[in-house]
């Protein structure tokens, strides 16, 4: 039996994020600046933002210019930490 292994992802690229967490006021500024924080200078015209149908939640896609694993690691840390967000993908 084969173990297959996920394939690698060569960095720098570009990486799209989802964030999903529940709407309130300042949400996006905050998920903005926990992204700038990790990924100074991402191009913020490419954020697509969408609230659900009741609108208790909003997900945001940024794709950023990803350097390595550990940027990642500590974006998706620093965006949980935020008490707002329930979901990174």
């Amino acid at each position: 039996m084969s173990t297959e292994e996920p394939p690698k992802i060569e960095f720098p690229c570009d990486y799209p994020i989802k964030v999903l967490g529940r709407s309130c006021d300042g949400y996006e500024s905050l998920i903005i600046e926990v992204f700038e924080r990790h990924a100074p200078g991402f191009d913020q015209e490419t954020i697509a933002i969408k609230g659900s149908s009741k609108g208790t939640f909003t997900s945001m896609t940024i794709t950023i210019t990803a350097t390595g694993p550990e940027q990642l690691k500590a974006l998706h840390e620093d965006l949980m930490a935020t008490g707002v967000v329930n979901m990174v993908i």
